[in-house]
């Protein structure tokens, strides 16, 4: 029987085709806003996948936008309460139900603040939209899955849709236009290459840089969550240090390597490991180093890791099962979870 999991993989490049021809008033809206009001910076607000789609946000504002993006820790305001001052800030909040406490508490303060916030989220009627002053449907559909997949990639076709429409980039919007038919294609990537590598492993480092950061974080977090295994995701820059003395022979590594310069950071230090024998799959377009794991010819620098997800997850669900887990029902999990 086929998971909850991998049929809501699936379901990913529909959602996105209908999600990008919905919401142009709310978009326009917001970029409008941020025309006439230029922020100065920004702050991202979530946890988990969504906190990941925060840090693929922070990326694509700062080389889109040119600002520097912070994570708000809720606890600033649900423990603390600091008085933030965000009056020149755009604040993104990050939700797939919109309703843990400390999300929509700290978006509040963000709103109070004077900030122009954001609530990008799938339900649309959950508290976190009713605090927030602008809100981008995700518009993925029940999720019941307890691991979040199409959930997150709508997020972060939903930031970068938002830097297309305020930035003005036709070529952005262009590209987005035919990302579900390369998400499509992602799903006919075979990545089994990675199941003999993984299946017995306990511990691995994920390696990713830039725009590919916050992908690999995610990686990281479904081979928790599905598979029970200790995976730690971590710049290309800084596994070079200190991290670097934990790879040995039976350490394995899972790489991105997307065709930007960050993610050609990260294709130089897989093949660095691979000439001293190391065991490593990177996902890439080419060939290269260890274990080839196929992706889709790229589209746009900034959409090709919406792209990498999406082939990463049918192997997240394969490689829990081949290891005897049911990707579903992570232990000690639920789909919800309430913190303040």
């Amino acid at each position: 029987m086929t998971s909850l999991m991998l049929q809501e993989t699936r379901e990913a490049p529909a959602r996105v085709a209908e999600m990008l021809v919905q919401d142009e008033r709310s978009y326009g809206a917001l970029a409008d806003a941020l025309v006439a009001h230029a922020p100065c910076f920004a702050a991202t607000i979530g946890r988990g996948s969504s906190d990941h789609a925060a840090t693929y946000a922070a990326s694509l504002l700062g080389i889109a936008g040119g600002l520097a993006t912070a994570s708000l820790p809720p606890s600033l305001v649900t423990r603390y309460r600091a008085e933030l001052d965000l009056r020149r800030a755009l604040v993104l909040a990050i939700s797939q139900s919109g309703a843990s406490p400390d999300i929509v508490a700290t978006l509040r303060a963000a709103s109070a603040s004077g900030g122009c916030t954001v609530a990008i989220l799938n339900a649309e009627n959950a508290p976190l939209a009713g605090v927030a002053r602008h809100v981008l449907p995700q518009r993925a559909g029940p999720e019941r899955s307890v691991a979040a997949t199409k959930s997150f990639i709508c997020s972060l076709v939903c930031i970068a849709r938002l830097i297309a429409r305020w930035r003005f980039d036709a070529a952005l919007s262009t590209a987005l236009a035919r990302l579900p038919e390369r998400l499509d294609a992602a799903l006919g990537c075979d990545w089994s290459a990675a199941l003999e590598l993984l299946a017995p492993a306990r511990s691995l480092y994920v390696v990713g840089r830039g725009l590919g950061f916050g992908i690999v974080h995610e990686w990281a977090l479904k081979l928790k969550e599905t598979s029970g295994l200790h995976a730690e995701a971590l710049s290309a820059a800084e596994v070079r240090h200190g991290p670097r003395a934990v790879i040995d022979r039976a350490f394995p590594v899972l790489a991105l390597a997307l065709g930007d310069p960050a993610g050609r950071d990260a294709a130089a230090f897989a093949a660095e490991l691979a000439a001293r024998g190391h065991r490593l799959a990177v996902a890439s377009a080419g060939p290269g180093p260890g274990r080839h794991l196929p992706l889709p010819k790229p589209l746009h620098p900034w959409l090709d890791p919406i792209v990498a997800v999406q082939a990463f997850y049918p192997l997240a669900a394969q490689l829990a099962e081949a290891r005897g887990l049911d990707p579903d029902r992570p232990r000690g999990l639920a789909k919800a979870t309430s913190t303040i």
